[in-house]
């Protein structure tokens, strides 16, 4: 089994997509674990504000079948619609394991991760201790070390009943 951590935005909508994302996640993916979700402004796209988080999981499927599996997700949520507003549902894969490289167009692991605060700080929340397979740093030490210019704001969400954000980073 691969772990894998994938990173969910949404700005349609983005309790209803994400929560369907998840929930086609959960359906294949073994081990699924939750950052909580913070909103964002949009980066590179002029759009309302993003909800953001990251997913902990385990899979069986090669790499290639794992990114086709996600656009079905993300096309099943409105994606690719030719007169979609904003981006309804997107998933990326972050890490697939410690692979480095270009994967089919899909390069790993994904620059975004020491790019935008919306990615690495769930990271540094979910699995602190990960290391980052091309900076040789776990996600907590980016994070700490991170001057990342972004606002970003917990948010309270539920998926399948359960709290994502804990209380004590909403109250922070």
């Amino acid at each position: 089994m691969s772990r894998i951590l994938l990173g969910l935005g949404s700005n349609i909508e983005r309790e209803t997509h994400l929560c369907a994302g998840l929930d086609a996640l959960a359906g294949f993916l073994h081990d699924l674990q939750c950052s909580p979700v913070f909103e964002s402004a949009p980066v590179g796209i002029k759009s309302g504000p993003f909800f953001n988080l990251v997913v902990s999981a385990r899979t069986d499927l090669p790499l290639t079948e794992l990114d086709r599996r996600l656009k079905i997700i993300e096309a099943d949520n409105g994606r690719y619609a030719p007169n979609r507003k904003g981006l309804p549902l997107d998933i990326d894969v972050l890490l697939y394991d410690e692979l480095v490289g270009n994967f089919d167009g899909l390069i790993l692991p994904r620059a975004e991760i020491l790019k935008n605060a919306f990615v690495l700080w769930p990271l540094a929340l979910l699995v602190p201790a990960t290391v980052h397979p091309l900076t040789g740093t776990s996600f907590a030490q980016l994070w700490a070390a991170a001057q990342i210019d972004q606002q970003l704001r917990p948010v309270a969400f539920q998926w399948r009943g359960r709290e994502l954000t804990p209380a004590a980073l909403l109250q922070a």
